[in-house]
């Protein structure tokens, strides 16, 4: 899963939902949430907000620095850019093929997309979408050449990684590349675009209205806040083909939250391929497809994904079956302290002691 680097002095928005509840519905509460406290300090976010439904209703609650001004106001309903969030939906279109009988898991890549893969030896006719799906191909990240900032064509993308050796094969190796391809296989398989897929099969039935995939469209719909890069830059305009298939969506919070409560809950596959989703064994614990595990302090083990692209970081974790979501999203790129996340993480998903 993607590095997270060092949390900037950027504003900083967080939620947590349960299934649909409304941003609207939450009284606000009071601003000294001590999770919320850790991401606010003089020297890094000048303001954070949490949204919430619980057992006992839905609350909202927010934390400011002294330097908040215009720039930290970030909204409840805003748009964002949600990097590799965008692996789920992916994930979920190609397993729902899997489903259809349309494709499967152990597929060759040279099947859908012949020669894609020939500059790597044979490695075309070797390496199955399963290996894709779980980052167990040995492809390199081409992002790691482009730092996130180049726009490409998905060839152009592969061309890139290719000019790489393969890493192990088998070993777990995030990387961009992989996603990019499925996307290449959603579309040489259905005849449409993975975007028009994802709306098609997510978007539309679950009403996800706050999502969409922008292509070559570099604004973000409003509402909107600012995003910056680590070094403090305004990148709230950005080509998404930066990122393409392993990261291109726009979402919103809520938006999130319902798709993977509606992911986790059975809603949008049948039970064998959620089983297989969540199966890590093939990335030897570390990957699902689409989806990782991460066990918290107490035990508990909650499933989801981050995203990370330029000028936004985000985090959705859930319980196993979804019925709990969490979702919170930072206007920079630029965090790496992982310690404020966790504590957000273990205060929702385990029990308190009195």
């Amino acid at each position: 899963m993607p590095t997270i680097r060092t949390l900037m002095a950027i504003p900083v928005l967080v939620a947590l939902l349960g299934l649909t509840t409304a941003a609207s519905q939450a009284p606000a509460s009071p601003a000294t949430d001590p999770e919320l406290a850790r991401f606010v300090t003089p020297d890094r976010a000048p303001a954070a907000a949490l949204l919430a439904r619980e057992e006992s209703g839905p609350r909202y609650a927010h934390a400011e620095s002294a330097r908040t001004g215009p720039a930290g106001a970030l909204g409840r309903a805003d748009h964002f850019r949600a990097g590799s969030v965008t692996k789920t939906f992916v994930a979920t279109v190609v397993l729902q093929l899997v489903a259809e009988h349309r494709l499967s898991l152990s597929d060759r890549v040279e099947t859908y997309l012949p020669g894609l893969l020939r500059e790597a030896g044979d490695d075309g006719r070797r390496t199955t979408l399963r290996a894709l799906l779980t980052h167990t191909s040995g492809l390199h990240d081409f992002a790691e050449d482009t730092g996130g900032t180049v726009p490409l064509t998905p060839p152009q993308a592969v061309h890139i990684a290719l000019t790489h050796p393969l890493a192990d094969r088998g070993r777990f190796a995030y990387s961009n590349t992989n996603y990019v391809i499925l996307g290449m296989v959603v579309e040489r398989v259905t005849g449409r675009s993975y975007a028009a897929e994802v709306r098609r099969r997510i978007l539309t039935p679950l009403r996800l209205t706050g999502t969409s995939f922008p292509g070559a469209d570099t604004t973000l719909p409003s509402p909107h806040g600012r995003a910056y890069a680590a070094d403090g830059t305004d990148v709230t305009d950005l080509d998404p083909r930066v990122a393409g298939a392993s990261g291109e969506l726009v979402s919103t919070l809520a938006d999130l939250n319902r798709f993977y409560a509606a992911l986790l809950g059975g809603r949008l596959l049948p039970p064998g391929e959620l089983r297989t989703m969540r199966d890590t064994r093939t990335a030897h614990g570390a990957y699902g497809m689409g989806l990782f595990p991460v066990k918290l302090p107490c035990g508990t083990t909650v499933w989801g994904h981050n995203g990370r692209i330029s000028g936004s970081y985000v985090r959705t974790a859930a319980t196993v079956d979804g019925r709990r979501v969490l979702t919170f999203r930072v206007n920079t790129d630029g965090m790496a302290d992982r310690d404020p996340e966790t504590a957000l993480l273990t205060a929702e998903f385990c029990p308190r002691t009195p």
